[in-house]
């Protein structure tokens, strides 16, 4: 029985979407429920399912082709079998290709379409990869591993990549790779743009003394863990905390700007900024003043690794009245942070670098971190920007005020 296989269905604050991978080919058996191709929107990937056991019969939208809200994408036979591989002849074309993946069709060193794609793509010598499929084949599966395992080659199955494509380079060579951005990247280029542009955007800064927060992490973190089944206890949960109780005492830097209007939000949601390969992603905490630490750790630490396998929904990235990211994981000192529409304030968070600080007459070496806080001036003003940083330095600086709400 033949399914349509159809793009999921968008949100109404999403238009279209891209394809952008599929992970089968027509012909290529699939399990039920197995992956079969990537949708890349302007907030996230989405993932199409085989809907039962059976084969991929056609796709009818290739990679990089827009597609529209349940827009049918392929088609699937329930119930068929693999079409049984094609004797291992050399075609003439085999012969006189210069690509490596034309040297490897023998009878027990069969390539899969979709395998001989990404070797094809990779420039890689089929002979060197090895098969775990039938006789012996290579699968598309064989050939990504062998890229993960390859030094200085960029995944196979990560062309929406953030960072440039590795390029084989020979020596005295000047070679140049067009590749288009993704369609997540250019949204995000989009924003920043826009951001800067449409918004008085000032930045102010101060600095933190970790060593309060760091002696208390260091006391607790075994039992933390412990009572919180494994939840580890970070940096980023006494931030998000002490960030939302300075949003309820300066409602303003938790406003939004809508038009010509200004809305305050009764309730504290904050996105942390998360990297991935595909690009910067913000998944949002949802209603922080009511979240334990070990709350927003688990679902910080569930954020970055559903980050990291392409599986943040829409949802997750939905809303969010303030954000919080942090260039210290990559070794930042100091950074402006850009904001993210229609919010009107964002952190940066940074380094913990020791420094020789002056306490009470004397020099001490205390681990300290910059915080700069970006605003809208159209919003707030710098007094209350200033006033909100400088309350986050105080919560930090003395963790029990969080505790005791003073």
């Amino acid at each position: 029985m033949s399914i349509d296989i159809k793009a999921p269905t968008f949100p109404e604050s999403v238009a279209d979407g891209t394809v952008a991978t599929w992970h089968k080919q027509p012909g290529e058996a699939c399990s039920a429920d197995e992956l079969i191709v990537d949708i890349e929107t302007d907030k996230v990937v989405l993932e199409v399912v085989a809907p039962a056991d059976g084969v991929l019969k056609e796709i009818v939208k290739g990679e990089g082709d827009t597609v529209l809200s349940e827009e049918v994408i392929a088609i699937f036979e329930e119930g068929a079998a693999a079409a049984a591989p094609a004797p291992a002849e050399k075609s003439p074309a085999a012969e006189s290709a210069d690509s490596p993946a034309a040297e490897v069709t023998t009878d027990a060193d069969k390539v899969g379409p979709a395998a001989r794609k990404l070797i094809e793509e990779n420039g890689l010598d089929a002979s060197r990869i090895p098969g775990t499929g039938k006789n012996g084949g290579i699968t598309k599966e064989d050939v990504q591993n062998f890229l993960k395992n390859k030094p200085a080659a960029a995944p196979a199955s990560a062309p929406a990549a953030a960072a440039a494509p590795a390029l084989n380079i020979p020596a005295g060579e000047r070679t140049e790779k067009r590749v288009p951005m993704t369609r997540l990247r250019a949204t995000i280029a989009k924003r920043l743009v826009e951001a800067q542009q449409n918004a008085a955007m000032l930045t102010t800064y101060n600095e933190v003394n970790m060593k309060p927060v760091m002696e208390l992490r260091k006391q607790y973190k075994d039992l933390f863990e412990k009572v919180h089944g494994g939840t580890r206890l970070g940096f980023m949960s006494f931030f998000v905390k002490a960030a939302t109780e300075a949003l309820k005492r300066f409602p303003a830097v938790n406003a939004s700007i809508d038009g010509n209007d200004m809305v305050y939000h009764g309730y504290q949601d904050i996105g942390v900024a998360v990297s991935t390969e595909r690009g910067l992603m913000v998944p949002v905490l949802r209603d922080t003043d009511s979240m334990s630490l070990a709350e927003v750790e688990g679902t910080i630490a569930d954020f970055g690794k559903r980050g990291r396998e392409g599986k943040l929904g829409m949802d997750d990235m939905q809303g969010g009245t303030f954000t919080i990211t942090n260039g210290g994981v990559f070794g930042s000192l100091m950074s402006t942070p850009i904001l993210n529409p229609p919010q009107t304030a964002i952190l940066g968070m940074h380094k913990i670098q020791e420094r020789p600080m002056a306490v009470n007459g004397q020099v001490e070496i205390l681990p300290m971190m910059y915080l700069a806080l970006s605003y809208d001036h159209r919003m707030i003003d710098g007094k209350e920007a200033v006033q909100f940083l400088v309350t986050i330095k105080d919560l930090l600086e003395d963790p029990a005020r969080m505790l005791l709400d003073v």
